[in-house]
């Protein structure tokens, strides 16, 4: 194994151990050095595929794009990509970033996987923050950010939403990966210019924090299923549109954008919900909805 540092600047006792844990895990060490940004201690190794795994944290795995990379890999008849890992524990390596190369590797039957590792585990929820192999949309950010959550939870019991606020992107976030989760087909996109809005990180620890981002997530519920009833009512008037709950939701939105200080997200919600309660069906136009559509399409670049 090769080592890299400053000088003769010995590597830590901790990094070696690591090193040594890869070879007893039946992977191989290749080099210790020191990366070119933080001075930080990593290492690059060759892991057994079978004792590598994605985070249980992130996104789901989008076979399309993992079939692409096998497809690509194949054609160029080599792996050229490492992907990063951490390792909770002997024998076991997480990657937040590696899964669609993973699993390309796996279908091609690959024994080995080329990785850095970083041995400060923690590091994991950052990369995750970071992880561009596959653009996020709404749902998966918000899922990936919901199962972090769960996740510091019970690894970091005293720390709290401030503290990852960076890894979480933002607030909104948070609730409406409670949201996916009962509900793949939530309507998240409709929902999300008022939540950004209204929705902050809360100050506390996640045990106490959890809570109100359960009852958060119960407003928002409680305004989609008088969504629901509004659109449903709008169907048998015969509109029939994809925008219908977004226009629906822009009419009823207790923010303007005149507004200089924004209420709070309880209030914004409870407005909400009363306005859509009161809204008036029969004043709804096809046209309406359809020049609502139009209006809500950004310009091309």
């Amino acid at each position: 194994m090769a080592a890299s540092g400053q000088g003769d600047e010995r590597v830590p006792a901790p990094v070696q151990g690591l090193a040594s844990q890869v070879e007893a895990d039946g992977g191989r060490a290749l080099a210790v050095y020191r990366e070119p940004i933080g001075g930080h201690w990593q290492i690059f190794t060759l892991l057994p595929i079978d004792k590598v795994s994605p985070t249980p944290y992130q996104r789901d795995l989008s076979p399309t794009h993992a079939k692409r990379l096998q497809e690509m890999v194949k054609r160029v008849d080599r792996f050229v990509d490492p992907i990063v890992v951490v390792s909770p524990r002997a024998g076991v390596y997480w990657t937040p970033n590696g899964h669609h190369r993973l699993r390309a590797l796996q279908k091609l039957k690959a024994e080995q996987v080329p990785a850095i590792l970083i041995p400060e585990t923690e590091v994991a929820f950052q990369i995750l923050a970071l992880n561009t192999e596959k653009a996020h949309n709404l749902k998966e950010k918000s899922l990936e950010v919901i199962r972090m959550y769960r996740g510091l939870l019970e690894e970091e019991p005293k720390k709290g939403e401030e503290d990852y606020a960076f890894q979480f992107e933002a607030a909104h976030h948070i609730t409406l990966g409670l949201l996916y989760e009962q509900n793949k087909r939530f309507a998240g996109g409709a929902f999300a210019p008022i939540l950004r809005r209204v929705d902050s990180f809360l100050s506390g620890t996640f045990v106490k924090t959890m809570p109100v981002r359960e009852e958060r997530a119960k407003m928002v519920r409680a305004v989609d299923e008088a969504l629901a009833g509004v659109v449903d009512q709008l169907k048998k008037r015969g509109i029939r549109h994809p925008f219908v709950k977004n226009y629906v939701l822009a009419r009823t939105t207790p923010l303007s954008r005149a507004r200089t200080t924004q209420p709070g997200f309880d209030q914004t919600l409870e407005k909400l919900l009363a306005n859509i309660e009161s809204f008036d069906v029969s004043a709804v136009r096809y046209q309406d909805v359809q020049r609502g559509a139009m209006m809500a399409i950004p310009a091309a670049e």
